[in-house]
């Protein structure tokens, strides 16, 4: 999985669901902003995410164990492996994330999802108007996308040493480079 394109059809060998598929191309933009501003090499730290969620669609009950299987016998690399299976620390498995690579795919994982949330609510329904205050007030809702885990967010931030407001805005900005493929482009 050297290549954007091999994560790709890796990614959608497993998973057919649009869903999935935007989630896991909204994560891969995520962490290539975040490897940009970290000085990272933006295609690895991208391509983890968009195989981050490989094994969900077919075995959600097994998530992140299916997928080291898959990747074993796809005959990808351990770190790999490892750096994808850590973003379900304390949730399926008992791999804490370490490296900034894999904090950040642990605390913008769930992220994503109350970004792209918060944009389907508002008028424009755009993300290219969104602003970090409107992603902390439904961040502060928990009634709001209450399948959110804002405590894996906030320990992620924690862990990453950074705070809620920048993790949020880098969150969006990544978003917004593939606003159009996720829908998130507006009326």
């Amino acid at each position: 999985m050297k290549t954007r394109q091999e994560a790709y059809d890796l990614l959608t060998k497993y998973n057919k669901d649009s869903s999935l598929i935007n989630h896991a191309l909204a994560v891969e933009a995520v962490m290539r902003y975040f490897a940009k501003q970290f000085g990272e090499d933006e295609e690895y730290w991208g391509n983890i995410g968009l195989v981050h969620d490989l094994d969900y669609e077919l075995y959600p009950e097994e998530h992140c164990h299916k997928t080291k299987e898959i990747m074993e016998e796809e005959g990808i690399d351990e770190d790999i492996i490892k750096s994808v299976m850590s973003h379900g620390w304390n949730i399926c498995t008992d791999i804490k994330p370490e490296h900034k690579m894999e904090l950040v795919l642990y605390t913008i994982d769930e992220l994503t999802g109350l970004v792209a949330a918060t944009v389907y609510v508002r008028p424009s329904k755009s993300i290219m108007d969104l602003g970090v205050k409107s992603v902390k007030k439904k961040f502060k809702s928990s009634g709001f996308a209450a399948g959110v885990n804002r405590e894996i967010i906030s320990l992620g931030c924690e862990l990453l040493d950074m705070d809620l407001d920048t993790v949020i805005l880098w969150t969006i900005e990544g978003m917004k480079a593939v606003a159009e493929d996720l829908g998130l482009i507006g009326e």
